[in-house]
């Protein structure tokens, strides 16, 4: 794999919260353009995973790595730190959207927009092509919005960056069916149309792995399973074992 393509690769990363460990030797990979599926049990580790590439959680073993550079943060979390693999290309949609409720929709895209790059961003005509329903909302505070209009805003932020790497957690978190069938297909459109690598961390299965190309399945923080999302979407008894426990299949 090319280390100047925007490709994420994790090896033998280890994670936790104090002297507690919850992530164990993950090995992942994501190339440009690809949507990488993570899945699992509360409690297996996947949003620990995206805090740890994002910087927001330090690295207790192994290494992170994105277009060949290392990634993530050593020993403690260093906000420039952050604010620089910001500036590399990558973007994160925490689980909890992390909006300013008393912030306009308009006020966010703004927000989001590379400074030291004027021009480098997403237009607003742009953002809004790819989420009308945003368009007539622009002068409207996030906190009067609807879960799923405060979810697309929560992407169309990150989107606005023109980020390499896509890191989204729980992206139906919340949502009605009918809302998340329409908001999970255009992680597979972002990533077919700008060529960002994609992880996504997502608890509705089946279509996560519509969207997909691979998928890792984890349990209690380690990989229990890997393949493409065809494989692994056939394989309904590893996905039971999975997210209702017992016998691991062979």
């Amino acid at each position: 794999m090319s280390a100047t393509t925007g490709a994420l690769e994790i090896d033998g990363l280890s994670v936790g919260y104090g002297d507690v460990r919850v992530l164990h030797d993950l090995h992942l990979h994501a190339a440009p353009g690809e949507v990488v599926a993570l899945l699992g049990p509360n409690g297996a580790g996947k949003t620990t995973a995206l805090l740890a590439v994002s910087g927001l959680l330090p690295i207790q073993a192994g290494q992170i790595r994105f277009a060949g550079r290392p990634l993530g943060a050593r020993r403690r979390v260093r906000p420039a730190a952050v604010a620089a693999q910001a500036r590399r290309g990558v973007a994160h949609v925490p689980e909890d959207r992390a909006l300013f409720v008393d912030l306009t929709v308009a006020e966010h895209l703004r927000l989001g927009r590379p400074r030291r790059r004027p021009g480098a961003g997403l237009t607003d005509a742009e953002v809004y092509t790819r989420f009308p329903a945003l368009e007539p909302l622009g002068d409207r505070r996030a906190g009067l919005l609807s879960g799923g209009e405060q979810q697309m805003l929560a992407l169309a932020r990150a989107l606005v960056s023109r980020p390499r790497l896509l890191l989204v957690d729980e992206l139906s978190l919340g949502l009605a069916p009918m809302v998340v069938q329409g908001l999970l297909p255009a992680l597979r459109q972002v990533a077919d149309d700008t060529g960002a690598a994609v992880l996504v961390v997502e608890q509705h299965v089946t279509l996560a792995l519509q969207i997909s190309d691979r998928a890792y399945l984890l349990d209690r923080g380690r990989v229990m399973a890997s393949g493409s999302a065809t494989e692994l979407a056939a394989r309904v008894d590893l996905l039971e074992a999975g997210y209702l426990g017992g016998d691991r299949p062979a």
